[in-house]
C-alpha cells in the first residue's frame, strides 16, 4: 500500500537539494560504460563473447537469486524497524542513521575476488550470495530513509530497486527512473497483499513468483553485463573484486535514489515531487549517454 502523503504546498530548499541528488542517482551513467572504465574493455564486445549457453544460465542463476533474497536476506538483516503507527509522525519525514554502503562494498567485492577467476562456472554459486549482500545493503538504505520494513510493501520495494537499475540492453533506459517504477508498480502491489495477508506462507504464490520473475528479466541483463566484464581471461582476483565493487554501487546508487524519492513524496504527495523531479536538470551526459530531462 502507497504511503499516505502529507500535504505540503512545495518542497522545502533542503528536501529539493536531495531531490536533485536522487535524480543524479538515478539518471546515472550506465552499469556497462562503468564496467567498461574498471576492466578496460566495451562490454558490448565481451557479451558477443559469451558462450550461447550463458544466457540461459545466467537467466536461471538470476531467478534463484531474487528467490534466495526474498526468503533470506531480511530475515538475517536484524530487527525490524518499529511499526508506522508507533513512531512519531516526524521521523517519517527524514532520514535515520546513515546505511553501512562500505560494509557491504567490502563484502561484495571479497565474493567478486573469490569468483574472478572462474567466470561463468562460478556464477550459481556466486551470485546468491552477492545478490542477498546486495539486498541486505538495499533494505540498510531503504531504513535510513524512513522505509518500515515491517511492512510487506517496504520489502518488496528492496527487492523492486533490481528492476530498476537501466541497462545498455534494456530498452526502457532512456525514459526515466518513473516509467521503470511504474512498469513494477502493479506487480508489487499485488504481491504486497498477498504478502501482507499470508506473511511468508506467500512465498511461491503467483502474484510473488509474477513479481519476481519481471525483476528477474530485468536485473539479469545487468548480471549478463558484469559476467562478460569478468569474461576476460585470467580475471584474477583484483579486477573480479573491483567489478563486484561497481556492481554494488550501481544498486547502491539506485536505492538511494528510490528511497529518497519514496521518503519526499511521504511528505508531499506524489505529484509534487514528480513536478519538482522533472524541473530538476540533468547532469550532463557522458559519452554515449543522452541527457534526460
Amino acid at each position: 500500500m502507497e504511503p499516505i502523503p502529507i500535504a505540503e504546498p512545495s518542497l522545502a530548499a533542503a528536501d529539493l537539494a536531495a531531490l536533485a541528488a536522487a535524480k543524479r542517482a538515478l539518471e546515472k551513467q550506465p552499469l556497462a560504460m562503468k564496467l567498461a572504465s574498471a576492466v578496460g574493455m566495451p562490454i558490448e564486445r565481451l557479451l558477443a563473447r559469451l558462450p550461447a549457453y550463458a544466457h540461459e544460465t545466467i537467466a536461471d542463476a538470476t531467478r534463484r537469486a531474487l528467490d534466495a533474497s526474498l526468503r533470506t536476506a531480511l530475515a538475517t538483516l536484524g530487527a525490524p524497524a518499529p511499526r508506522i503507527e508507533e513512531r512519531d509522525p516526524s521521523e517519517r519525514l527524514v532520514p535515520s542513521a546513515k546505511p553501512r554502503d562500505w560494509l557491504h562494498k567490502v563484502a561484495v567485492a571479497t565474493t567478486g575476488a573469490a569468483g574472478g577467476a572462474f567466470g561463468l562456472i562460478a556464477l550459481p554459486a556466486e551470485l546468491p550470495v552477492t545478490t542477498t549482500l546486495m539486498f541486505r545493503s538495499i533494505c540498510d538504505i531503504a531504513r535510513s530513509e524512513g522505509e518500515d520494513l515491517g511492512e510487506a510493501e517496504a520489502r518488496l520495494q528492496c527487492l523492486a530497486v533490481f528492476g530498476m537499475g537501466s541497462s545498455a540492453q534494456d530498452e526502457e533506459a532512456d525514459f526515466g527512473y518513473f516509467i521503470a517504477r511504474g512498469a513494477l508498480a502493479q506487480a508489487v502491489s499485488k504481491a504486497s497483499s498477498e504478502l501482507a495477508a499470508k506473511g511468508m506462507a506467500a512465498h511461491g504464490t503467483p502474484a510473488l513468483v509474477r513479481l519476481t520473475n519481471a525483476i528477474a528479466a530485468r536485473f539479469s541483463a545487468q548480471v549478463s553485463e558484469q559476467i562478460a566484464a569478468k569474461s576476460i581471461p585470467a580475471i584474477g582476483a583484483v579486477l573480479g573484486a573491483a567489478v563486484n565493487t561497481v556492481f554494488i554501487d550501481h544498486f547502491q546508487q539506485t536505492a538511494h535514489g528510490h528511497f529518497t524519492v519514496r521518503r519526499l513524496e511521504r511528505r508531499y504527495g506524489s505529484e509534487a515531487v514528480q513536478t519538482a523531479y522533472r524541473t530538476i536538470e540533468s547532469t550532463p551526459a557522458g559519452p554515449g549517454k543522452r541527457s534526460r530531462a
